[in-house]
């Protein structure tokens, strides 16, 4: 390791042996990683010509209109057109499903509306076909404000959520609450330190060079603490996901964004 890799290794050894605090962020200072990203980057996030992530949308269009399955139905079959049936719902998940009795993302309703209603195999996750679809389904809560339902049989799993957020683990000793509540709008390695809301999921990553879910991000963060990493779907990530549309409560949606 040379260079970068020391400085950014040793900020996050310095990190790992302050305080955590976990301190809540005032809703004034609210903000979400649009507002560190360069002018260009901002730019291509605005422009639907030049947002890659458009790309998706118009292919989870192309697949909200398929028959599929052998109920051969499409998404549109039972929810009709999406720029109204759609509007607003991403804002509102993860939500309760009464029938597993546990909260779902939506990528899981996704996933739950084809194997339930159209007969289709559920789709893997990250594919592209998911991916699209979800990016499709979020675009239309694009500046709709993250209204976590009001349900108290989440209330456990947003505890779970917000215990993990807080809670240190891995050989770097982290927690999410570190960063993203105690020491946001500093630079780790050159790079600002988000706030860490889910504003802007599915999302397109230059880093990644395609569309990334808000799940893929989590464990990025959870490998960058060397801690173990859950497999995709796992509970753990649904309850963070949960905490987070909590934390990021009247925030403004903007998927398909573009982030570093």
């Amino acid at each position: 390791m040379s260079g970068p890799g020391i400085v950014c290794a040793a900020l996050l050894f310095m990190l790992a042996l302050l305080p955590s605090f976990a301190g809540q962020i005032a809703p004034g200072d609210r903000h979400s990683g649009y507002a560190d990203m360069s002018r260009e980057s901002r730019a291509m996030q605005d422009d639907d010509t030049a947002n890659p992530g458009m790309l998706a949308v118009l292919d989870g269009e192309a697949l909200w209109n398929r028959k599929v399955g052998t109920a051969n139905r499409s998404c549109a079959d039972c929810h009709g057109d999406a720029t109204s049936s759609m509007r607003g719902v991403a804002a509102r998940y993860p939500a309760f499903a009464a029938r597993s009795g546990k909260p779902v993302d939506l990528e899981e309703r996704i996933n739950l509306e084809r194997t339930e209603h159209q007969g289709a195999p559920a789709l893997r996750y990250e594919s592209d076909e998911l991916l699209a679809l979800s990016a499709y389904v979020a675009r239309q809560s694009r500046g709709q404000p993250i209204a976590p339902p009001d349900d108290e049989r989440l209330t456990p799993f947003v505890a779970a959520g917000r215990d993990f957020f807080n809670r240190r683990q891995g050989q770097l000793n982290l927690s999410c609450a570190l960063c993203h509540d105690d020491n946001w709008g500093k630079r780790l390695a050159g790079n600002i330190v988000p706030q860490g809301h889910p504003t802007g999921y599915p999302l397109y990553r230059l880093e990644w060079q395609n569309l990334g879910s808000l799940q893929r991000r989590l464990r990025n963060c959870i490998s960058g603490m060397r801690a173990e990493v859950p497999e995709y779907g796992a509970p753990e990530y649904v309850n963070l996901e949960l905490f987070l549309m909590r934390r990021a409560s009247g925030m403004l949606m903007e998927s398909p964004a573009v982030r570093p």
